[in-house]
């Protein structure tokens, strides 16, 4: 929900945020800003003039596309306009940009407010240090320009948000998210922006937790290995011992610790709309002008680097030869680093990660993420191996929950599952082929946690087969469906160059849990011969929707949006409707991947 100013700026700033403004100086910043140390009349922002530079866009302009759903044209505009770093566009600017990234409901006046009383039993600033959420990594709690008063108010809003989000449980760039916030605009409007971010669905601004931050750093690496090979190649070799990873742990204080104010002020212009993918490719440039400077300044030869390049790189940065424009451009520059790219590498490595950790279960647990309290936990692989032979040799002994508990190695038994109850989960493991079983699950897409968009849902899953998809509508039945074949197969072209219409394999099948618990195979599965091309419509998809079986109606079909669906019986697995009135509105839907297939 974007902030909107309104009145005396200044005056209303000072009212919400409870500070005595300090200067007055510039009227870009807050007054809890030490405005006299930040440099605005250096070369950065003393570009040579052509005289055909276009006239700088202003927030009402950039505003009304947002409202009339232009991004794109936002994004280009954030790209090339550089704003003077004591523009007092962004106080109104940046709390817009943040905002558009709000899911919850609005916040009624006064919320913020409520929750510092709440918190700290007051509204008045603590003259006392507060003792900070453990979330924060004390090491890297970056002030910038702000004023003792400024340090205290950044304190504050990092507990409430806490306390706010105890889902956060690691998260060290949010102290300097804050502090960058701080400088143009009051208290309550750094906190409101944070929410968005925090709270943001469609994209990733912050991470927040360990295993998101390490799975981060990690796509970072990878990306740069293929993007900047040059400069990891000269690394290593002047390095021979060098391990990468020591190097890119480090990767985002490069830039929010490294570049000069005026660099990071015009990257957050992008960040606040676009996301972290922004500072991905700004890494990706610094990398490639540090390999630049060392090939040609003694300041950063081998000698002076190969003990400590990761400290080196934060060192260059501090002294970064090119403006905010060229660094900004260079980064957008670089081809073949779309967000689907980026995704991908992002959910590799997230899942690599959580298989790890599965597997190493005996040694501290890496971290607790929303996406891993999904996940289930298990003993060893030999354990998952175990269990799969349990159930094929138990088929008929007692129902799969019952023969699951007497186990005590069922690897969904600590799943907290959204959609299914245990007793369910235990049902629909038994449904599942045999060596399937023998695999990690993974969740690989949640409505509750990536957002409502068939787009994001195709990022995030087409690249994995099978695929179990369990869904929950606001009137509580709960049905699904394991699909044998990836997503990704709606993009193959037959021999005539056309997209199928339909995909899968007849090992493709339905399940009702509630209210009646039942599996709906493929009907060919019987060996019946003459059932014709109706009884073979697995899987279908495209851009505005996903389809399972067909053949006289639909046995599930989504729209694009995730949120509104119907169900009827079908030829491909001869099924009744999967509720009642075959129409349904999605309340979750959850969707898992099997590590190590």
């Amino acid at each position: 929900m974007p902030y909107h100013r309104g009145g005396d700026a200044s005056s209303q700033a000072d009212k919400l945020s409870g500070i005595v403004e300090e200067s007055d100086l510039y009227e870009g910043f807050a007054p809890h800003v030490e405005t006299s140390e930040i440099k605005t009349l250096d070369f950065y922002n003393l570009p040579k003039q052509t005289g055909k530079e276009p006239a700088l866009r202003s927030h009402t302009e950039i505003q009304q596309l947002l409202q009339q759903g232009k991004k794109r044209d936002v994004k280009n505009i954030l790209r090339e306009n550089s704003w003077p770093i004591n523009s007092p566009i962004r106080s109104q600017l940046w709390p817009t940009l943040c905002g558009q990234h709000q899911t919850k409901q609005q916040m009624l006046d006064g919320f913020y407010w409520e929750m510092v009383h709440q918190v700290f039993g007051t509204t008045e600033l603590s003259e006392k240090p507060i003792m900070l959420p453990a979330f924060v990594d004390a090491t890297h709690c970056l002030p910038y320009h702000l004023t003792s008063t400024g340090r205290a108010v950044a304190d504050r809003i990092v507990n409430v948000l806490g306390y706010d989000c105890p889902d956060i449980t690691y998260s060290p760039v949010l102290y300097p998210i804050t502090s960058i916030l701080l400088h143009f605009m009051s208290e309550e409007e750094a906190y409101i922006c944070l929410a968005g971010l925090v709270g943001s669905k469609e994209k990733v601004f912050i991470n927040q937790t360990k295993l998101q931050h390490e799975v981060t750093w990690k796509t970072v690496m990878q990306i740069a290995k293929k993007h900047t090979k040059s400069a990891i190649s000269y690394f290593q070799r002047i390095c021979p011992g060098l391990k990468l990873e020591r190097v890119f742990m480090d990767w985002c204080w490069w830039i929010l610790a490294g570049l000069p104010f005026q660099h990071l002020v015009r990257i957050m212009d992008c960040y606040f709309h676009e996301g972290i993918k922004v500072l991905y490719r700004v890494a990706l440039v610094i990398l490639n002008l540090f390999h630049k400077e060392c090939q040609s300044n003694n300041e950063w030869s081998p000698d002076n680097i190969k003990n400590d390049i990761g400290n080196a790189l934060i060192k260059f940065c501090k002294k970064i030869p090119v403006s905010p424009a060229k660094l900004l451009h260079a980064a957008f520059s670089i081809r073949g680093l779309s967000t689907q790219y980026i995704s991908r590498i992002f959910i590799k490595t997230e899942m690599l990660l959580k298989s790890r950790s599965v597997l190493n279960s005996g040694s501290k647990q890496l971290i607790k993420s929303r996406s891993s309290d999904n996940l289930p936990t298990s003993q060893s692989q030999v354990n998952i191996q175990m269990m799969s032979h349990t159930l094929t040799i138990r088929e008929g002994e007692k129902s799969p929950g019952h023969r699951a508990i007497a186990m005590g190695v069922y690897p969904i038994h600590n799943l907290k599952s959204q959609v299914c109850t245990n007793e369910d989960l235990f049902t629909l493991w038994s449904w599942l082929p045999v060596r399937i079983t023998m695999y990690q699950p993974v969740l690989l897409y949640t409505t509750e946690e990536h957002g409502c968009s068939l787009t994001t849902f195709y990022v995030r899953v087409e690249q994995h087969e099978p695929t179990l998809l369990m869904i929950k509508t606001c009137n509580n039945e709960v049905f699904g469906a394991y699909c044998s074949s990836r997503w990704f197969e709606r993009n193959v072209k037959d021999d005539k160059g056309q997209r199928q219409a339909y995909f899968g394999t007849g090992e493709t099948f339905l399940f009702s849990l509630y209210p009646e618990r039942a599996k709906y195979p493929w009907v060919g599965i019987e060996g019946d011969k003459d059932l014709g091309h109706s009884s073979e419509l697995f899987m279908a998809a495209d851009s505005k929707m996903i389809t399972i079986g067909g053949g006289e109606g639909q046995a599930i079909w989504m729209d694009e949006n995730i949120r509104f669906g119907k169900t009827d019986s079908c030829k491909t697995f001869n099924n009744p409707p999967l509720c009642p009135s075959g129409d349904f509105e999605i309340r979750v839907l959850e969707v898992y991947g099997f590590v190590g297939i």
